[in-house]
């Protein structure tokens, strides 16, 4: 982990288990080239916050129930509002027994899991509707190529670590042509244009905490964007623990079945508490996937 006298440090406690392996891999595969990334076990990733511009770093502590945050010290007078953020991307409040016990036999593996939560709403969305149809390698190469072409340089002591993801503001002012110069199919386009249209004007929240029904409503009103990634946002961006996007392939799979409303009927057992057991019967497909 990068140390230096002047950078921060903070200690964000959590209520265990927690399986920051399993969330680890997990950001690591979803990270937005230059702008996050995973080595030797930290998260690292740039920050805008406030007005304020860095870089934070976060790994387990080693003495304690809690994540150590390292963070630059340009990010000191956000230093609330930045460990609040952290505490919500790394869901840090859940509850993982009263969790586990309402999910029964699904949650016994792996009763530590947790939501990988977006820091920033936008950049999350923006990322969700990059994968649709493509795979995960695919979209976080057109994140990492979207963010460089547009997102502002960073200076950070971290190799690899250059640039912010562009804001819905920055990204609204950018034409079709524009974005689909990088490779971006026109009708993904005019998707990832639209919601920044709608984020930057105030017609759709993607702040946490934000009423899930009603984000996702005015999401799906937007040309290309359908359940799978109304839900997506919602459980990653919102926070939304009930999310559970039940079109997906992998979670039709998990249940053994292909009609999506058949998925989603078998999901009410796991009200309020979906969002997880989306994360459980994902990574339970994957082990059963692993070649021994």
């Amino acid at each position: 982990m990068i140390t230096a006298n002047d950078n921060f440090l903070c200690e964000l406690t959590f209520q265990p288990p927690y399986d920051w392996n399993a969330l680890l891999r997990f950001l690591d595969s979803h990270a937005t080239a230059g702008v996050e990334m995973v080595s030797n076990g930290v998260y690292y990733r740039t920050v805008v916050l406030g007005g304020a511009h860095g870089w934070i770093g976060v790994r387990p502590s080693e003495d304690s129930a809690a994540l150590r945050v390292e963070a630059s010290p340009t990010l000191a007078p956000i230093r609330s509002e930045l460990m609040l953020d952290l505490r919500r991307q790394f869901d840090l409040d859940a509850e993982p027994d009263v969790i586990a016990k309402a999910l029964g036999a699904l949650a016994a593996p792996r009763p530590g899991l947790r939501i990988p939560g977006g820091f920033e709403p936008f950049e999350l969305a923006a990322r969700a509707i990059l994968g649709q149809q493509i795979s995960v390698r695919a979209a976080t190469t057109v994140a990492g190529r979207f963010a460089a072409a547009y997102g502002a340089a960073a200076e950070t002591p971290i190799p690899g670590l250059t640039h912010n993801f562009p804001s819905a503001e920055k990204v609204a002012s950018l034409s079709v042509d524009q974005v689909a110069s990088l490779g971006i199919i026109a009708s993904r386009t005019r998707t990832i244009l639209g919601l920044a249209r709608a984020v930057s004007e105030g017609a759709i929240s993607l702040a946490y905490g934000a009423d899930p029904l009603e984000t996702m409503a005015r999401m799906r009103e937007l040309p290309g964007i359908g359940e799978w990634t109304a839900q997506y946002v919602a459980m990653r961006a919102l926070g939304w623990r009930d999310a559970f996007p039940h079109t997906d392939l992998v979670l039709c799979k998990a249940l053994g079945e292909k009609n999506p409303k058949r998925v989603l009927a078998l999901a009410e057992r796991w009200r309020p508490w979906r969002s997880y057991a989306a994360l459980h019967l994902w990574a339970e497909f994957h082990s059963s996937q692993e070649t021994p």
